[in-house]
């Protein structure tokens, strides 16, 4: 545990007792505060209070009058569509409101750093695709290569639930733009922006909210290098505001789909291979088509992004290839679960948006399409470019029928159930085709969340097998 200190004594409010609220809980009860909790659940407000936490509703009067701070859960608004009430209040009584990262970076920089040789590191990961993957990918090199890394945020632990980093350590944390736009500290020394599509724009007001956002990690955080992905038009936007000069080597720009020239540093990937050139010279490559655990264009953006934070660490080239390849994937994020009669059973789950899913079907070239569930904003038009890799479509959801109409031009079976979708799937792939789990909609119609549905068509892959 990382203990945040500096509000000794003090009443800090807590909203939301998921994961990070009783972290940060934690956290703050052993630099001295008194945390004063809350949760719409009772179940949850009943946990806390087995660990000894009082709780108090911070919307009945008075609630907030001796309270300092108020340190809220990512998952509840702050601002669109409207404020939560308990939010609301804390804004209109002057209560400053923060979250477990905000907390996180001003408690790391009270560590007592100045006896080491080499002090710890933070890398940041953010944007709309990918964040998981480059950030586990990252861990995963570093460790492979014996550097003592952590891996936390939006991913894995809470942030405030890790050791304090040692000599040489580093923390890696993915975060989401509900974490980064509410953070009041955020100073990475690296900071990654993977790409930008339309997802949460409930939640931001559109957009360019979804995308200041994210910008926030960059132009208020300061880090040491900035990591940009430039495929999109607010990558390229990014990138020019943070270089001061073409040849500004203290930001990395990245790309999957198209070579990159200047003097600047810059990682890209064309035809399965990654290529880094800096000063204009070509200074290391991989072949990314032998790379199990990353396949697809989507993927090898994701692995442009981690070597090029790798690089900025201090690791080799060779080094960076070695931990690619022992890289098994992260569950439900393009993980194969079974190979059988030269047919491969992929579980993208978490292609819950339009662009996520386009990658997944493109990764693949005989795809039988396991798609549906609660569709976003926007349609899903924008899938068109992966239609020619489709066979067929299997939609599940409640509203499978409506969502089929949407597929133009591909053959779809309304299914509804994951079971049937499977089955039929198992039942009509043919050699050298893939079962591919892509949903394209958020998963709440059926599933808690989406790693529910993953866990669903793994274990349905598995009964239409045979190997339960």
């Amino acid at each position: 545990m990382i203990a945040v200190h500096g509000h000794a004594g003090e009443r800090v409010a807590i909203l939301g007792l998921g994961r990070s609220g009783l972290s940060a809980a934690r956290a703050l009860r052993a630099g001295g505060a008194v945390p004063v909790l809350w949760d719409d659940n009772p179940d949850a407000r009943a946990r806390a209070e087995a660990e000894g936490f009082e709780t108090a509703d911070p919307t009945r009067a008075g609630a907030l009058e001796a309270v300092t701070m108020m340190v809220v859960s990512p998952g509840i608004p702050h601002l669109y569509p409207a404020p939560n009430p308990a939010i609301a209040a804390a804004m209109e009584a002057g209560v400053p409101v923060d979250n477990d990262i905000g907390l996180f970076f001003r408690a790391l920089g009270q560590g007592a750093w100045d006896s080491l040789d080499t002090p710890p590191k933070v890398v940041a990961v953010t944007g709309s695709n990918g964040k998981s993957t480059t950030s586990a990918l990252i861990h995963h090199v570093l460790e492979e290569a014996g550097r003592p890394a952590q891996l936390a945020g939006n991913i894995g632990r809470g942030v405030l639930d890790i050791d304090a980093p040692g000599e040489a350590g580093v923390v890696v944390l993915e975060l989401s733009s509900y974490q980064t736009e509410l953070a009041r500290a955020l100073t990475p020394d690296i900071a990654v922006f993977t790409n930008l599509t339309p997802d949460h724009l409930d939640r931001h007001g559109g957009q360019g909210g979804y995308f200041a956002a994210k910008r926030r990690l960059f132009a208020e955080g300061g880090p040491d290098r900035a990591v940009v992905g430039v495929d999109e038009a607010e990558g390229r936007f990014l990138a020019n505001q943070l270089a001061t000069a073409s040849a500004d080597d203290r930001v990395i720009r990245v790309s999957a789909g198209r070579k990159l020239s200047g003097p600047g540093w810059q990682v890209f990937a064309r035809k399965g291979f990654l290529t880094e050139w800096r000063k204009g010279r070509q200074v290391g490559s991989i072949d990314l088509r032998q790379v199990r655990g990353l396949p697809g264009a989507h993927n090898h953006q994701n692995a442009c992004a981690a070597y090029a934070a790798c690089r900025a660490l201090g690791l080799g080239p060779r080094q960076i290839e070695a931990g690619f390849h022992s890289f098994e994937g992260l569950p439900h994020r393009s993980q194969i679960v079974a190979e059988a009669g030269g047919v491969t059973y992929v579980n993208d789950s978490k292609a819950t948006n339009v662009d996520s899913a386009l990658k997944a079907l493109q990764a693949f070239d005989k795809v039988r399409w396991i798609c549906g569930g609660l569709m976003k904003e926007g349609g899903l038009g924008g899938l068109e470019p992966g239609f020619g890799h489709v066979e067929k479509a299997y939609v599940i959801g409640r509203e499978a029928a409506a969502f089929s109409l949407e597929l133009k031009g591909v053959e779809a079976e309304v299914c509804t159930t994951m079971a049937q979708a499977v089955a039929r799937a198992v039942a009509e792939a043919q050699p050298g085709e893939t079962v591919l789990l892509a949903p394209s909609a958020a998963s709440f119609d059926q599933y808690d969340n989406f790693e529910k549905r993953g866990e669903d068509f793994v274990a349905q892959v598995k009964a239409a097998l045979g190997r339960d």
